[in-house]
């Protein structure tokens, strides 16, 4: 009996111990599952992260590979500011895409080491005040607009304190050849002088288009280029000269030296850099005969070959002498008055006219009044009463002033026959009305005098001849006004028009303070002359005139293709 209760006991106690030892496997087991479903739950929420991050790193990838074909190809970036173009689609001025390079000097390791990589790439960088910046410890600027190459290069050096900006800058590659049109824009992207102001709007209009100006960079460039020769030849204070179209008025040039590159943005207070085609008003002199005359012919009170008689040598006016400024004979026909810029001679003919005739076609020709014009930079014309001998002296030019591109649209009005308005867009006139200014026949007759200007042996412009070109004008020279007064520096100017069997062309060139040049050797009517102490426009301004001429006349000739056939004329023509 014994051994069956040690039996039941002992069979309990196995019971006991195997159903324990279930239990407790059971309870590892399900804690095994536990810490299973834990780590796929840890994972999966690290594959999740990875992905997340993976993708990320992909997308940013991409925009930075966007980015590099947008910093390739910026002409596809949205610009503010559009472009400014040439008659023949030429940029003048564009934006483009640059860099800000900064510095963080918190995140340089080594400031020596890289002071020394800095100045290898700079050499010319003021070492000093970079120095000092970088023991500021503050953000800085190290260069700004900088180019995509200069970009990379500064990248390659592995600096983490190096960043980069992006934004745009306003560049004119031509630099000087068009400050006086083009003007500026300050650093909040407005325009604060030239076309850049008076056309700031569209410029900056998302939608809009490129600025087509009616310029020709390739003459721009040929025209700058004789005109800084004369500034030397004659030692010159300055030179300006504008070449308009005689039908539609549209500018192909306009200069004024001294000019200044438009890239430097610099602050211009000297009045010696003022716009002189535009902005100065000036006495041009003698170029005022030519109105005086065609208004004679157009009221048909002389013809070109209608004799005056009795020309003296002085007149008296008021308290004032005028006196002619070479020798003349007694007798002049009205052609022979212009030709040979007769004042005494051009008196007697306004005194006919009378000064209300003369008053009114002055200001027809819009040269009395402020002109319109695509520019804020415009002069406005002194104010004088007619009274005394006002009449007499505007009749030839002295005592009235006016800027050179109101000159250069009245000598287009009378050449063409109808009154031309300036302007700087490309086919803005194209469909205007045509006001008529003086009769056609006016228009033939004066144009013809102004070719003899050129030719005749009595003429002032000699030195304006190039052969094959048929080219006329007149010359003017003035004695400046200072302060008021008189004084011997002189402004001499020559209004050239050419072929005159048909006006295309008007030319202008103005020299400000032309010395003598006795050193040139002159081709004067056929024979070579040097030696010539004087300095009135036919020895100056009239010589620079037919050196333009000469250079830009193949370039007009290959834009107008019938201007060679019909109107080269021959010699003995």
């Amino acid at each position: 009996m014994k051994e069956d209760k040690n039996k039941k006991t002992n069979k309990r106690s196995f019971y006991f111990q195997d159903y324990d030892h279930y239990i407790i496997n059971k309870i590892k087991n399900e804690k095994l599952i536990i810490n299973q479903d834990r780590v796929y739950l840890l994972f999966f929420v690290f594959f999740c992260l990875i992905f997340i991050f993976a993708t990320k790193i992909f997308f940013i990838s991409l925009k930075n590979l966007e980015s590099k074909n947008y910093v390739k190809n910026y002409p596809v970036f949205q610009t503010i500011r559009n472009d400014i173009l040439d008659r023949n689609g030429d940029p003048i001025a564009r934006n483009v895409l640059v860099y800000h390079a900064g510095i963080k000097p918190n995140l340089i390791k080594d400031k020596k080491k890289f002071l020394i990589k800095i100045k290898l790439l700079y050499p010319e960088l003021d070492y000093l005040t970079f120095e000092n910046n970088l023991k500021k410890n503050k953000y800085f600027y190290l260069k700004k607009n900088i180019s995509q190459d200069e970009r990379n290069r500064l990248w390659s050096l592995g600096e983490k304190g190096l960043l980069f900006e992006t934004t745009q800058t306003r560049i004119y590659p031509h630099k000087n050849l068009f400050s006086h049109v083009v003007g500026q824009i300050d650093l909040d992207n407005n325009g604060i002088s030239g076309v850049e102001k008076y056309f700031d709007k569209n410029l900056k209009n998302a939608e809009g288009k490129s600025l087509n100006l009616s310029l020709d960079i390739n003459l721009q460039y040929l025209i700058r280029e004789e005109l800084l020769q004369s500034i030397s030849d004659f030692s010159a204070k300055g030179a300006a000269s504008v070449l308009m179209d005689a039908k539609t008025g549209e500018i192909l040039s306009l200069i004024s030296l001294p000019d200044y590159n438009l890239n430097k943005r610099q602050e211009i207070k000297d009045k010696n850099f003022t716009n002189k085609i535009t902005k100065g008003v000036f006495e041009l002199g003698s170029i005022f005969k030519t109105f005086t005359i065609a208004l004679a012919m157009e009221n048909g009170l002389f013809s070109p070959n209608t004799v005056i008689k009795n020309i003296p040598d002085e007149i008296k006016c008021s308290k004032y002498t005028i006196t002619e400024h070479d020798e003349m004979p007694g007798n002049l026909s009205l052609k022979q008055i212009l030709v040979r810029s007769s004042n005494i001679g051009t008196i007697k003919v306004a005194r006919k006219i009378g000064e209300s005739k003369l008053r009114t076609f002055l200001e027809d020709l819009n040269l009395l009044n402020t002109i319109d014009f695509e520019l804020d930079e415009i002069g406005s014309p002194l104010k004088f009463s007619w009274n005394k001998c006002k009449l007499e002296t505007v009749s030839y030019g002295h005592g009235i002033t006016t800027t050179p591109l109101q000159a250069v649209a009245a000598y287009a009005s009378i050449s063409s026959g109808n009154l031309v308005s300036p302007t700087l867009v490309k086919n803005k006139s194209f469909n205007l009305e045509k006001v008529r200014i003086v009769d056609s026949k006016t228009s033939k007759q004066i144009n013809s005098i102004l070719r003899e200007v050129v030719t005749n042996n009595n003429g002032t412009a000699s030195l304006a001849e190039v052969d094959g070109y048929y080219v006329g004008g007149k010359t003017g020279t003035a004695n400046k006004n200072i302060n008021g007064k008189y004084t011997n520096k002189k402004l001499t100017s020559f209004i050239s028009v050419f072929p005159t069997i048909d006006p295309k062309y008007i030319l202008l060139v103005l020299l400000d303070e032309p010395k003598a040049a006795p050193q040139l050797v002159y081709n004067y009517r056929g024979k070579q002359i040097s030696g010539i102490k004087r300095n009135e426009s036919g020895w100056n301004s009239a010589y620079a005139a037919g050196k333009i001429i000469e250079k830009i006349g193949p370039i007009l000739a290959i834009n107008k293709n019938d201007f060679h056939d019909n109107y080269v004329v021959k010699k003995s023509d």
